[in-house]
């Protein structure tokens, strides 16, 4: 069991400080009007695990504008480890942008640490165009779930934009670039990237059995889920050895194309999660809204009870006015597949008896003006 026991904020978004004590596992709640600043609760919670938090803001948009001191986040945080001190905040140390984590008073070396403690998931309203938006989306949503599943996909994924960044700016920059310079790049960039499409390969096959087993299917439609890609098929018929060996080819046989065009014609970075709703045997982009989000909510669920069942624990879940399009028997069947999922669940919303069926249930704070009051139940903006 991972979750929150206590959070609080420093110079951070449109909060000065504030603390939220007093947490458990269950379903936290946020209501409160637009703008008042309950989603930078929810974006401060995803900087608790590594990356970039469920906006993909840069560092320098989270300092709270009325202040020049650094923004700083501080967590409790009970794990598989016990009861763990998690802190996070810009770094002022550093000539470059970036943050500092500190576990226990320690400062870590890399972000990727947080990943032994908390996991984070996240939908946000931004993410209800998940299946109409290009492929790059998907394929961030998809390596968020393998990140919270397997850490050490985040290193993977790294290296392979690093070293892709890198051959990039070779052929960009040099009329006459150095060919062992760039055979030594497309190496890495075919080992990590058959690496990174096998890893999403082998994920999808037990996110697709997860979802399988789900018993709310009439709520939550089931999902087939697919990868396409140039890798991804070749992996299929080859083994990684010899696949890596094709793909550096492939990039050495397209230099020329890509000093014009930048990045790398082929690689995991074109790769796409395809989704089709199972008993209409619909492809995602061509459901109804409703559809769209309750795909969205059923494979999330699946990936929950998945963590739960291979590490011991779903991660949190950060969801973003997740019940405003959902009708009420749907909203309420929600809120009991969450707290039956035993973990910590964080909530937002702006109409408050969207959460009446929480009951009891729940951990009440109503945002305005950036200041949080713990409430019994939501209160109305």
């Amino acid at each position: 069991m991972a979750f929150i026991r206590s959070l609080q904020l420093s110079h951070f978004r449109c909060y000065d400080s504030v603390r939220l004590e007093g947490l458990s596992a269950g379903l936290v709640v946020l209501t409160g009007p637009n703008g008042a600043g309950k989603t930078n609760v929810l974006e401060a919670v995803s900087l608790l695990s590594p990356g970039r938090g469920l906006r993909g803001a840069k560092i320098s948009e989270m300092q709270q504008r009325e202040t020049g001191q650094p923004w700083a986040l501080a967590a409790e945080a009970e794990t598989p480890y016990g009861l763990v001190r998690l802190g996070t905040g810009l770094d002022t140390g550093s000539l470059t942008e970036k943050r500092i984590v500190r576990i226990n008073g320690e400062t870590a070396k890399t972000q990727t640490a947080l990943a032994e403690y908390l996991a984070c998931v996240w939908l946000t309203p931004q993410m209800d165009r998940l299946f109409l938006d290009g492929s790059s989306a998907r394929r961030k949503f998809l390596d968020r779930l393998i990140f919270a599943f397997d850490p050490g996909h985040a290193g993977r994924v790294t290296r392979y934009e690093n070293a892709m960044s890198q051959r990039s700016k070779i052929l960009r920059d040099s009329e006459y670039p150095d060919p062992v310079w760039l055979d030594g790049l497309e190496t890495q960039m075919a080992e990590t990237g058959v690496a990174i499409a096998a890893a999403r390969q082998d994920f999808i096959v037990l996110l697709q059995q997860a979802c399988d087993q789900a018993a709310d299917e009439a709520l939550f439609p089931r999902a087939l889920l697919a990868l396409r890609g140039t890798i991804e098929e070749l992996l299929q018929q080859a083994p990684a050895l010899e696949v890596e060996d094709m793909f550096r080819y492939q990039l050495r046989d397209s230099r020329k194309v890509d000093a014009r065009s930048g990045g790398a014609a082929t690689g995991p970075h074109k790769g796409d999660l395809l989704v089709v709703y199972a008993a209409k045997s619909m492809p995602a982009d061509q459901c109804s809204t409703g559809e769209q989000k309750a795909l969205l909510i059923g494979i999330t669920l699946a990936h929950s009870r998945l963590m739960a069942a291979e590490r011991g624990a779903p991660p949190i879940l950060l969801l973003d006015e997740v019940a405003a399009h959902l009708d009420e028997g749907r909203r309420a069947a929600l809120y009991g597949i969450l707290q039956g999922l035993g973990g910590q669940v964080w909530m937002t919303g702006t109409d408050a008896h969207l959460f009446a069926a929480v009951g009891s249930q729940g951990r009440f704070f109503h945002v305005e003006k950036s200041h949080l009051l713990l409430c019994d139940k939501p209160v109305a903006a």
